[in-house]
């Protein structure tokens, strides 16, 4: 047995290994376009896995994206008008997309299932709106959004420009990579497993004392907070923002790509966006058909609910019973065949 977890151990930090290596070299590979979707897809890995932690305790919102745009807002706001340093700006931004979300918690935990779903879709709309609204255009930037929002500072010593957007895949791959060790602690401790004991049975664990409506809101809280993060990011890189980027449909493919991946496990989600980003970027756009990208999106919607509900994630035990069936044969192939002893 301690044979066989040290071995485990062995596999698991060569694998990491890899990984971090494969991270590092792969935007030197790619073309100054692909290095950009890049960028988006770090900050997409960080999105749908904040909005993982919400569907732990079984409820699914429409509002994530809108709460992702309140943490561009704000961080974009906070370091255009009031002059604060980016980075600061940042987790500012993150922080107010939590605080609305604890205020949002009142209303919308009142509800649940179905219900919950149309509650937030109806307050992510509001939010939009009033980025909108004709009277808060001096504010908000009206439809056309905010402009001009300062980049993230570049490290002169360093002579690291962020502007390149190899340097800035870096920095999210370093910020989405600590949010993602956070997600996951938060996942494995006291609090997540409460997390799943209230998405299974509510009932059950409001009958030993559990607060189902405060681990709710925490679950929420958290996971607006790293969504706030991936907006402060997006609007730090691209320059602007603006509420059309934060719309119901920009929602419908987080979703989509929750379930294709799988929400069970933690790297459901993050095989799912990937999948699907590679599979948009790379896939439809050399067809010339990146335009019907939701034509195709529904249709795999369809597909995987059909075929393969438990997501990508439900394909990774197989592959592992194949390959270990594999290297049993391979094992059994080898083993010499006893020589018959001859009879007396």
């Amino acid at each position: 047995m301690p044979e066989r977890a040290t071995s485990s151990r062995l596999s698991w930090a060569l694998g990491f290994v890899l990984l971090a290596a494969a991270l590092i070299l792969l935007p030197h590979l790619l073309s100054l376009s692909q290095q950009e979707i890049l960028v988006f897809l770090v900050i997409n890995v960080l999105l749908v896995s904040s909005y993982r932690l919400l569907t732990l305790t079984g409820e699914w919102s429409l509002a994530h994206v809108v709460i992702m745009g309140v943490g561009a807002y704000a961080s974009a706001l906070i370091s255009k008008e009031l002059g604060v340093s980016v980075p600061l700006s940042m987790l500012v931004g993150a922080a107010t997309a939590a605080f609305l979300a604890f205020l949002l918690s009142f209303p919308l935990f009142r509800m649940k299932g179905f219900y919950f779903l149309i509650g937030s879709f109806a307050a992510g709309e509001i939010i939009r709106l009033i980025w909108k609204w004709s009277d808060l255009t001096w504010l908000f930037g009206g439809p056309k959004g905010i402009k001009l929002i300062p980049p993230f500072p570049n490290i002169d010593f360093l002579s690291v420009d962020f502007y390149d957007p190899v340097n800035y895949y870096y920095l999210c791959l370093v910020v989405v990579g600590v949010s993602l060790v956070i997600l996951y602690r938060v996942e494995r401790s006291r609090i997540g497993l409460t997390f799943h004991a209230i998405h299974w049975q509510d009932k059950l664990a409001e009958s030993v004392g559990v607060d189902t409506f405060r681990y709710r809101m925490l679950a929420f809280v958290i996971a607006s907070f790293f969504a706030g993060l991936a907006g402060a990011l997006y609007s730090h890189y691209i320059g602007a923002v603006a509420p059309n980027r934060f719309g119901v449909e920009e929602m419908v493919y987080v979703v989509i790509w929750a379930i294709v991946g799988g929400t069970v496990t933690f790297y459901g989600p993050i095989l799912g966006v990937v999948t699907l980003t590679i599979l948009n970027e790379v896939v439809l756009r050399a067809l010339g058909v990146d335009e019907m990208r939701p034509m195709f999106y529904g249709a795999i919607l369809i597909l995987f609910i059909l075929f393969l509900p438990n997501g990508l994630e439900g394909l990774v035990p197989k592959i592992k019973v194949w390959v270990a069936g594999r290297k049993q044969k391979r094992s059994a192939g080898e083993q010499p065949a006893e020589a018959e002893q001859p009879a007396e």
